[in-house]
């Protein structure tokens, strides 16, 4: 699993074994938060099978998506420079299977392999991008263009379609900080008008979604 993320590309096959030496396995359950914000925990988290969402809410329990991550990621990246608590949340979609590596272990690895610190800078840096670009579309765009953008985003081509992973009308609200009765409204007038159809809990995008709803 570690030879294919990059943040430890470069690596030796004796690095990466103790690499994986280092790591300990996790399962847990759909529905569990295995991070929390304002934790204090100092591990680095990868996935090796389950999708996880990393969120963050407020009081009242309304609550914003910021990403989705699935096998081959990782996340608590930022625990790992600094005893800084976790900035966001992080819980499962389904039973997930993770591997852990604490803060000691990966800090005497980076020592030895200085060129693991300049992957994590550029894995930061298009977090970064990352994280700018949405908060530009929540800033500047109507629900509906939120919308369309998080549907563009996730649709991966399949079989001549455009087809996003599972993803339920409640989570797409959370992700553009809108009601899921406005998310309903918009996804009846979609199918309405022939734009996308519904596969399960998949949506396939038929044509090319309007620019204005």
């Amino acid at each position: 699993m570690f030879e294919k993320i990059p943040l430890f590309e470069g690596l030796q096959d004796e690095e990466i074994e103790t690499l994986e030496g280092h790591a300990h396995p996790r399962i847990y359950r759909k529905h569990t938060i295995i991070l929390e914000k304002g934790d204090e925990s100092s591990s680095l988290y990868f996935i090796e099978s389950g999708a996880v969402k990393v969120f963050v809410a407020d009081d009242d329990g309304k609550e914003v998506v910021l990403n989705t991550l699935g096998a081959g990621d990782y996340f608590g990246e930022l625990a790992l420079l600094g005893e800084t608590p976790r900035t966001a949340s992080v819980m499962t979609l389904e039973e997930t299977r993770c591997r852990t590596l604490g803060r000691h272990d990966f800090l005497e690895l980076v020592r030895e392999r200085p060129q693991i610190a300049l992957n994590l800078i550029r894995h930061l840096v298009e977090q970064v991008g990352t994280l700018t670009e949405k908060v530009s579309t929540l800033a500047l765009r109507d629900v509906y263009g939120r919308v369309v953008a998080t549907l563009t985003e996730q649709a991966r081509e399949e079989d001549g379609r455009l087809v996003t992973p599972p993803i339920t009308q409640q989570e797409i609200a959370q992700r553009v900080g809108a009601s899921r009765e406005m998310i309903s409204r918009i996804f009846r007038e979609l199918r309405q008008g022939g734009y996308i159809s519904l596969d399960k809990k998949r949506v396939v995008i038929q044509r090319r979604l309007p620019a204005r709803w």
